[in-house]
């Protein structure tokens, strides 16, 4: 499969539960990244980014919705409210399928939105509508 954002882009994963991180992690490894670092909530991702030191940003974040402390849609709000992270690309991951949800994470900002559990090749698809988006 032919990665949609390059290979080596910084990927924080944000879920409660570490065998979901752990899920993610391998999906998104099988095609292609590697670069991962990881948060069980959204105040916990937003110290990450707060402490990323390295001169490479974020490339992406991949988010679930139901956490405790702070949620998907909470973190994702705040995240936009940042003029730096108001174009990172942000992939809602959540089993909540129903319209209304979708609805709230793109208005809230998310970039797409993907329900588990999904196979690679889904993953890889909205990877790429997702970076289509960027290049306008």
């Amino acid at each position: 499969m032919s990665s949609a954002f390059p290979l080596d882009t910084k990927i924080l994963i944000v879920d409660d539960m570490e065998r979901m991180r752990s899920l993610v992690r391998e999906q998104i490894r099988s095609v292609g990244y590697s670069n991962f670092y990881e948060a069980d909530n959204g105040e916990k991702a937003l110290q990450v980014l707060a402490k990323n030191s390295s001169p490479t940003p974020f490339g992406l974040i991949l988010c679930d919705w139901n956490m405790p402390v702070m949620n998907g849609l909470d973190f994702l709000k705040v995240l936009r409210s940042h003029a730096s992270y108001r174009t990172l690309p942000f992939l809602m991951v959540t089993a909540e399928a129903d319209r209304e949800s979708v609805l709230a994470a793109i208005k809230a900002g998310a970039s797409n939105y993907i329900v588990k559990p999904f196979p690679p090749a889904v993953l890889d698809q909205k990877l790429k509508i997702m970076a289509q988006k960027l290049k306008g």
